[in-house]
């Protein structure tokens, strides 16, 4: 109603104007007849009212659709009943089917996008098992070399895996009740070629009792594994030690990962969870892509998993993870 009453005010306005002016003209004629003059405004003025009302009814349907404005589809609600309707009504329907053939259009090529990245990570990690199983024998330097470049590169495939799967996440993952410990540490056993190469020492630290989450496997070891990346990346110092702890804090049951790297300054923290964000230190680590933490995040969230990062420059920075116990995650 307010959008037909904003349409139809210049109407009305013009309508005053002229019944203004007639008025006028007949009064500096000498017609003195207040009565007839306010009788024939009256009548006039019935007269548009009328008219101002059947232009509501007949595009009641269009004037409320265009109030309402939540998106293509409210054409279907336009009554054809006039010709401005009518007109308005197969644009819309000719834009409605362009939007959804090119929305139809754009998903599959993300789709075969997606596809076509799987396969060739996939294809990837093959070439590079075979090479590690060729030198995993060998204990000389250059068969060394290749071995940490392998891994390295077998990260970074993963990487790719699993940021072009994250779309796709509702139909990739399973939660089940995990022990927190016992994934800790085959994550950080799947890593320790790292840890050993980078002279980094991790020490895990968990309360008595059994930590368990619900959560998916797969994706929840991408994101330590992650996590455990940057800590080695991140460590300047030609020895460094992880602290890995895990407790009950109330009803949830966190887990925190602590480096002694060179920290993150606090006018990055704002943003170290953005995607291709590599701050200052990006600038000093050319290895940085701005993924890693963006990852974790969005993994974080899909999986309904808190994480949260503390940083000082020179002091290493924490990463605490926040597991809900399944009663909480009921009551909401």
């Amino acid at each position: 109603m307010r959008l037909f009453l904003r349409d139809q005010r210049p109407l009305i306005g013009i309508y005053i104007l002229q019944l203004a002016t007639v008025a006028g003209v007949f009064w500096l004629d000498g017609y003195r007849n207040l009565a007839i003059v306010l009788y024939a405004a009256l009548l006039s003025g019935c007269l548009l009212t009328a008219y101002l009302v059947y232009r509501y009814i007949t595009n009641r349907s269009l004037y409320r659709c265009l109030e309402q404005g939540d998106g293509l589809d409210v054409f279907k609600e336009v009554k054809a009943t006039t010709p401005l309707s009518e007109s308005l009504y197969r644009l819309l329907k000719k834009q409605y089917r362009h939007y959804v053939s090119e929305l139809s259009r754009q998903q599959n090529k993300i789709n075969h996008h997606t596809q076509f990245i799987s396969q060739w990570v996939h294809q990837m990690k093959t070439p590079v098992s075979v090479i590690h199983l060729m030198i995993q024998d060998s204990a000389d330097p250059n068969s060394v070399a290749i071995g940490d470049e392998l891994d390295r590169l077998r990260q970074g495939l993963d990487l790719v895996l699993y940021s072009a799967r994250l779309d796709a996440f509702s139909q990739d993952f399973v939660v089940e009740k995990l022990d927190l410990e016992s994934l800790v540490r085959a994550a950080v056993s799947a890593q320790k070629r790292l840890f050993i190469r980078s002279k980094v020492f991790p020490r895990t630290e968990f309360t008595a009792g059994p930590l368990t989450v619900a959560s998916d496997e797969k994706w929840l070891t991408f994101v330590l594994t992650q996590i455990f990346t940057n800590a080695v990346k991140y460590t300047a110092k030609e020895t460094g030690n992880l602290q890995i702890r895990g407790f009950r804090r109330g009803d949830e049951t966190v887990l925190e990962i602590q480096d002694d790297g060179v920290g993150i300054p606090d006018s990055d923290l704002p943003r170290v969870f953005d995607a291709y964000f590599t701050g200052e230190n990006g600038r000093n680590f050319r290895e940085s892509t701005g993924m890693g933490l963006h990852l974790v995040k969005q993994i974080c969230l899909e999986l309904g998993h808190g994480v949260e990062l503390e940083s000082k420059i020179g002091q290493g920075t924490l990463v605490r993870f926040i597991f809900q116990t399944e009663s909480r995650k009921s009551a909401r």
